[in-house]
C-alpha cells in the first residue's frame, strides 16, 4: 500500500530526490559547441575554436604578437625555429532552461502529470550541462509568478534550482488568469540571453499565440532554441463516449456532459497549436521535441537512437 501511494505521489509531484536521481549517465555530458544545428548533440564538449585553453591542439611557427609564454621550447630546440603552442579554447556557452509549471501543466492521465515530466526533463538537462562544465540557469513559470535563477556551474547553485523546480510541481490554489503568460517569460529570457546561448523552452504551449511566437522568433535570432512540447493524450482528444470523469482534487467534471461540438473544437485547437509550433520551428531552424506524459525523457537526450520527432 505504501509503495502504491509513493508511486501516485511521484506521478503528481517531483521531489528533490527524484530530480537528483534523474542525473543521466556521465557519458552524456555537455552540449554541442558553436554553430547552428537542428538538434542538440550530447557528448564531449570540445570546442572547434582555438585559443588559450586547457587542451593542447598543435604547435606552429611563432608569429609576431603571439604570447611568449606559449612558446614550445622543446620543439624550438629540436627544429631550430621558434614554435608556439595552440590550445582548444574553453568557450563559455550558458544554458538557460525555461520551465512551464503553471496550472495547465498540473494534469495527466497516463503515467504522470505534465509538470512532473517537464521537471524531470529540466533536471536531466541541468545535469548534462553541469557535468559538461556549462553554466546552467533559467526561469520557472509557476502558478504564482515567474522565478529566475542566474546561471551557475556549481553543485550548490544547481541544487537550489532543482529544489525550486520540485516546489513548482506542487499544486496550489491560484487564479489561472493571474498567471504570467509564456510570451512574457520568453521576453525576459531574450533580454538576458547572450549570443550563442543554448535555450530550452519546456511547456505544453497552451497559450502559444502570436505574441509568444514573435518572442520565440526574436530569441532564436541570436540564441540556439530548442522547444520541448509536453502533452497528455487527453490534450489531443477528449473521449466522446462513456462516463469519463476528471478532477482537480476538489471538483469533479463528467466529460459526458460536454457537448460533442465542444469536444471537436478542443481537439482542433490542440492540432492547430501543434502545427503552428512545428511550422515556426521548421522555418526558423529551431529544434522541436514532442513528448507525452507516457514517454521516456531519454528520447530528448538521445534523439538519434529513439526517433523523437524533431523539426
Amino acid at each position: 500500500m505504501t509503495d502504491h501511494i509513493n508511486n501516485i505521489n511521484s506521478a503528481v509531484e517531483a521531489t528533490i530526490a527524484d530530480l537528483i536521481a534523474a542525473r543521466p549517465d556521465r557519458k552524456v555530458s555537455g552540449f554541442a559547441p558553436g554553430g547552428k544545428v537542428t538538434t542538440h548533440q550530447f557528448g564531449t564538449n570540445r570546442s572547434v575554436f582555438r585559443g588559450c585553453g586547457m587542451e593542447f591542439d598543435e604547435a606552429r611557427i611563432y608569429q609576431p604578437g603571439d604570447d611568449v609564454r606559449t612558446i614550445d621550447w622543446r620543439v624550438t630546440a629540436r627544429t631550430g625555429q621558434v614554435y608556439t603552442k595552440l590550445y582548444h579554447e574553453e568557450r563559455e556557452r550558458p544554458v538557460f532552461i525555461l520551465l512551464d509549471c503553471r496550472s495547465m501543466m498540473h494534469f495527466g492521465t497516463q503515467v504522470r502529470f505534465k509538470s512532473v515530466l517537464a521537471a524531470r526533463l529540466a533536471a536531466q538537462l541541468c545535469w548534462v550541462g553541469i557535468d559538461g562544465g556549462d553554466r546552467v540557469g533559467g526561469f520557472i513559470l509557476t502558478q504564482d509568478g515567474l522565478k529566475d535563477f542566474v546561471t551557475t556551474r556549481t553543485r550548490h547553485g544547481m541544487l537550489r534550482f532543482l529544489n525550486a523546480i520540485s516546489l513548482a510541481t506542487h499544486t496550489v490554489n491560484i487564479d489561472e488568469k493571474a498567471e504570467v503568460p509564456l510570451h512574457e517569460a520568453v521576453r525576459r529570457l531574450r533580454h538576458i540571453a547572450h549570443p550563442g546561448t543554448l535555450a530550452f523552452i519546456i511547456s505544453d504551449f497552451n497559450d502559444f499565440d502570436e505574441s509568444c511566437a514573435r518572442e520565440i522568433k526574436r530569441l532564436s535570432l541570436h540564441t540556439h532554441v530548442t522547444n520541448i512540447h509536453i502533452y497528455d493524450q487527453l490534450d489531443i482528444q477528449l473521449p466522446g463516449r462513456g462516463d469519463h470523469r476528471i478532477s482537480d482534487g476538489h471538483d469533479v467534471l463528467s466529460l459526458s456532459a460536454i457537448r460533442r461540438s465542444r469536444i471537436q473544437d478542443y481537439s482542433k485547437a490542440f492540432v492547430n497549436r501543434a502545427e503552428r509550433l512545428e511550422k515556426m520551428c521548421r522555418q526558423r531552424g529551431m529544434a522541436l521535441h514532442s513528448l507525452s506524459t507516457a514517454d521516456d525523457t531519454n528520447r530528448v537526450l538521445r534523439p538519434h537512437r529513439t526517433g523523437t520527432r524533431q523539426s
